[in-house]
């Protein structure tokens, strides 16, 4: 048998006892859409709770004078985004007023023909003329000659 003996001459200390667990702490509140209330200074007495989806503030009641009022708080990234869409809509609409209004030539495929004679396809050609001598493109034009004819 061993014996430990005691270099102090002191009665052996105990080991430390180990400290009381703590007692079941309450769950931290997560965080609802409505907020705590909030004491607004003034000389009527007025609260404010703050309303919140998604983490993002959207509204507040205010509490005054025996009323309760909502009032929205406007989003600017919202408004950003909407402002966006609609500018786009508009640009894309003017740009379907002004495909639409576009005129079509007046003449289709121009072509350099077999021996440098010029087709110009999609063209009517000129209706038979009423006035003999009277070219069809002074009859376009609605020229008047210069002499006087008698």
């Amino acid at each position: 048998m061993t014996a430990i003996f005691n270099p102090t001459g002191l009665a052996p200390v105990s080991p430390v006892p180990a400290p009381p667990a703590p007692a079941a702490a309450p769950p931290a509140p997560t965080p609802g859409p409505v907020g705590p209330v909030l004491e607004l200074p003034g000389t009527p007495g007025a609260a404010l709770v703050p309303v919140t989806r998604e983490g993002r503030p959207v509204g507040a009641f205010v509490l005054s004078g025996g009323r309760i009022r909502y009032r929205r708080v406007v989003d600017p990234d919202r408004l950003v985004a909407a402002a966006a869409g609609a500018i786009a809509v508009a640009v894309l609409a003017a740009a379907g007023v002004a495909v639409a209004r576009r005129k079509p030539p007046a003449i289709g495929t121009v072509r350099m023909g077999p021996g440098g004679w010029v087709s110009l396809r999609g063209v009517r050609p000129p209706s038979l003329r009423p006035e003999p001598g009277r070219p069809w493109w002074a009859r376009v034009l609605r020229a008047r000659r210069l002499v006087v004819e008698s």
